[in-house]
């Protein structure tokens, strides 16, 4: 069969897109690689409006759960897309168990956490090298830990990981720290209390340790050493946006490699769409990219409207 919108991408973006594509009484497959997206992976949420708090499983929980009072609309395939081609005015969408055909697409596929890129992290991914303090933060109970990072992401992480490790070191490459004005608050709580202690103007330049990590090395001293004894390693600089596909099918990028929209949430290319963090939209929150979904659902309507 051929879909109105095939939907690429199982986070907040990607749903608010189904359910206002199907609103519009459109054919939708919700195409993911798995039915969560990294708000899944966040601690707690304060800022999305009706919603005073919840964390971040039971907010996907919430809008899958809103997703399926339109499954006549919606089918929800768990399949990670892995190629892109055109086929006439249509696109397909290749898995590794199939193909799938629709008369647009909304690539909402997020993106993954930038790497450090430096020895160590690699050899000792999941051996106290992380990049989720949600996911691995009580394994790491009354342990040393580090969070490398200064953005307000990196403070949340910090704050998780307190509830757990004996200390949390931030450790930023510039001169402050520069998370959101109520989570730098609770931050520097942390360090009256001695929780947190920050290490500003420093880099990690190498991850060490024997079967588990034990310390990292700085590129300059800190309390006259450079090496500093942790047992958890929790990397939270940013992230890359899953564009390559979009690339392949003609999709402008910017240098950062995210898909370039208008406001409309439309590409270069007619019938393409894009929202959430895959895009050029600078202020990546929640509420924004579940915005951006709404409007690529209208401008895929609009587009085979006016098509037919």
């Amino acid at each position: 069969m051929v879909y109105d919108v095939i939907v690429l991408g199982g986070g907040t973006s990607g749903i608010g897109a189904a359910i206002y594509a199907a609103r519009f009484n459109l054919k939708i497959l919700l195409l993911t690689k798995a039915k969560t997206g990294l708000i899944a992976t966040t601690h707690v949420i304060e800022n999305y409006p009706g919603i005073k708090t919840a964390t971040g499983p039971n907010f996907m929980n919430m809008f899958y759960d809103h997703l399926s009072v339109y499954k006549d609309n919606v089918e929800t395939v768990e399949e990670e897309a892995i190629d892109a081609t055109k086929k006439e005015k249509n696109y397909i969408i290749k898995t590794s168990k199939g193909s799938y055909e629709g008369k647009t697409i909304i690539f909402a596929m997020g993106s993954e956490h930038r790497k450090l890129n430096v020895p160590g992290e690699k050899e000792f991914a999941n051996k106290g090298v992380s990049y989720c303090a949600t996911c691995d933060g009580p394994l790491f109970k009354d342990k040393l830990v580090s969070v490398i990072g200064g953005a307000d992401s990196s403070a949340k992480e910090a704050l998780f990981l307190t509830q757990h490790a004996k200390k949390v070191y931030i450790i930023y490459r510039r001169e402050k720290i520069r998370p959101e004005p109520i989570n730098l608050k609770r931050v520097e709580q942390k360090v009256k209390e001695g929780k947190i202690e920050i290490i500003n103007n420093t880099n990690v330049t190498e991850i060490k340790g024997e079967a588990f990590v034990n310390k990292v090395i700085l590129d300059k001293p800190y309390k006259g050493n450079k090496e500093l004894e942790l047992g958890g390693v929790f990397i939270a600089i940013g992230w890359i946006p899953k564009s390559d596909l979009a690339a392949k099918l003609g999709v402008k990028l910017d240098k950062s490699k995210n898909i370039i929209v208008d406001r409309y949430a439309a590409t270069n290319i007619p019938g393409i769409f894009a929202a959430g963090d895959i895009t050029d939209d600078p202020f990546k929150q929640v509420i924004t990219g579940t915005a951006q979904g709404v409007a690529a659902a209208f401008g895929a309507f609009n587009y085979i409207r006016e098509s037919e």
